[in-house]
């Protein structure tokens, strides 16, 4: 009697929650655009050994990693519409907004890194002043959404009273938690530290590089720690589809540039553990989020 209640509300989710505001959407599917465009030439160029980033980097390996990032982060961007309740995505949006505004403010910084402001070929002059333009512009907008997405009053039974309709099971807690908190210590510390953070890495970087690559860490840290706080992998579907593909993504770029990383070094080990780690996460919850569904069914 009880597997159908559970069925349907695995496939319909709930209506508890603060309604999507169309901001959120149209912010993600811009991003979504413009991420997947280019991210994919920041890691086609670093594939071949070419680091095409805003700023000079000593490695092609950075430039690429973010383009990773960028490109795999863009499928998921696109399902934010399908959502019924802000809640379903906040954990996918609020890293969203972490990277837009903390690559602007990384940007800012190192101003004098930027291509543009060294010269050199007019191409990567200009991919760098439309950089600073674009994500400027983005960077104001993600915060204009949240703000719009916030005075949104929340609807139905309330979020203290609503149960997980797809807990999280025990055994995953621990490990998401420790997950966690990896990506968003190693980010605060590259962000915030990158001259003692940057030197740690396995592979050069310069400051612009280690911040850069700190608000990503930080992301992503944030996204996996918030599923755990969810609770719910109702919740959480979106971000299912983001962290797979970006653990590729960056698998991806890491395996043909492994050439540059020193990985007999305990930081490489952990960068293995950890992009590994973001790999399981996202097919794991895909597959109990779909087991819960077929379960319903039966």
């Amino acid at each position: 009697m009880s597997a159908a209640p559970k069925g349907t509300a695995a496939r319909t989710g709930t209506p508890d929650g603060r309604a999507l505001s169309p901001a959120v959407v149209v912010l993600s599917g811009v991003v979504g655009g413009i991420g997947a465009t280019v991210g994919a030439l920041l890691a086609v160029a670093a594939l071949t050994g070419r680091a095409a980033g805003a700023w000079v980097s000593p490695e092609a390996l950075s430039p690429g990693l973010l383009g990773a990032g960028m490109a795999g982060v863009a499928p998921a961007l696109f399902t934010v519409g399908r959502a019924r309740v802000w809640e379903e995505v906040r954990c996918l949006v609020l890293p969203l907004v972490i990277v837009l505004t903390g690559l602007f403010a990384v940007t800012l910084l190192n101003a004098g890194s930027l291509r543009a402001v060294r010269g050199g070929p007019l191409f990567p002059a200009l991919f760098s002043l439309g950089w600073v333009a674009v994500l400027g512009v983005l960077a104001l907008a993600a915060v204009g959404c949240l703000a719009a997405q916030y005075r949104v009053r929340p609807g139905g039974a309330g979020a203290g009273e609503r149960r997980p309709v797809v807990p999280l099971p025990g055994w995953s807690k621990p490990p998401l938690a420790v997950l966690g908190s990896g990506w968003l210590g190693i980010g605060a510390g590259l962000l915030f530290f990158p001259a003692f953070w940057g030197a740690l890495l396995p592979w050069t970087v310069d400051r612009a590089d280690a911040q850069g690559l700190g608000v990503w860490a930080l992301a992503l840290g944030v996204g996996v720690l918030g599923s755990l706080a969810e609770d719910d992998l109702t919740r959480v579907r979106p971000a299912l589809h983001a962290v797979p593909v970006v653990a590729l993504a960056l698998a991806v770029v890491l395996a043909v540039r492994a050439s540059a990383v020193d990985w007999t070094s305990g930081p490489g080990a952990a960068l293995v553990t950890l992009v590994a780690g973001l790999l399981a996460t996202g097919v794991s919850g895909r597959w109990l989020l779909g087991r819960a569904a077929r379960e319903g069914d039966a």
